[in-house]
């Protein structure tokens, strides 16, 4: 359930339909300064000013969940209307058109292109887990501040494949070079998850939420805090 929100604060949305880390999320907004709420239903999401959509697990059941909840219309809307939106992990996968986990499934078809398996080889680590560097491919408000060598933390077997080369924001390499975050106007995807990537990933969290920075009681601005290294 969303907790009350004043009327003239925006409001950070985290979407729940029983696949992801909320809470791991909810604590890195925490950290940056910002109140993040749990969101379960379309008017929920609806509501939200600015929407997280996290993900762990198969991209079938992900979709087949936001199905039986009827989220995927309020989720398209939020994004048809260029709101600030933040896909992680699975949340990135599903934005695509086709997932081939363990069969062929359709996605929400925001982006035109594909999920696809890492290809088995000698020496390579699948699911592709732990620390690995970025580089950037174009100018991203969300990732401000972040150097293009930066490391952030991963956890999957799949990899977007999109069909327009405008959208890639990151590469990232193992074994092969693949897409790593994604962006269009007011959204971010990242195949990373930056609620478990230390300053980096909390510099782009703060830069997520940066427009709430200054409203509410305080109006305080939040420095990162210092994180020891990986």
């Amino acid at each position: 359930m969303i907790d009350k929100v004043a009327k003239d604060s925006e409001m950070i949305g985290i979407v729940d339909y029983g696949m992801g880390n909320l809470r791991s999320v909810q604590k890195g907004f925490e950290k940056v300064g910002s109140t993040a709420h749990i969101v379960s239903t379309p008017a929920e999401i609806a509501a939200a000013d600015r929407l997280v959509l996290p993900g762990v697990g198969a991209f079938r059941d992900a979709i087949s969940e936001l199905k039986r909840l009827d989220l995927i219309p309020a989720l398209k809307e939020h994004i048809a209307a260029d709101k600030p939106f933040l896909g992680i992990c699975l949340g990135l996968q599903m934005l695509f058109d086709v997932g081939y986990e363990d069969g062929e499934y359709q996605g929400l078809g925001i982006f035109r292109g594909s999920v696809r398996r890492f290809a088995s080889r000698e020496g390579l680590k699948i699911p592709h887990m732990g620390w690995n560097t970025i580089e950037l491919k174009k100018a991203v408000p969300q990732l401000t501040g972040i150097p293009s060598d930066a490391t952030f933390y991963f956890v999957h077997s799949y990899f977007v494949v999109p069909e327009d080369p405008s959208i890639i924001a990151t590469t990232t390499t193992h074994g092969e070079s693949f897409v790593s975050s994604v962006s269009r106007g007011n959204l971010l995807a990242t195949q990373f998850h930056p609620e478990k990537s230390q300053n980096a990933g909390l510099r782009l969290l703060k830069n997520f939420a940066r427009s709430m920075e200054g409203q509410g009681s305080t109006g305080n601005s939040h420095e990162l805090p210092v994180v020891s290294a990986q």
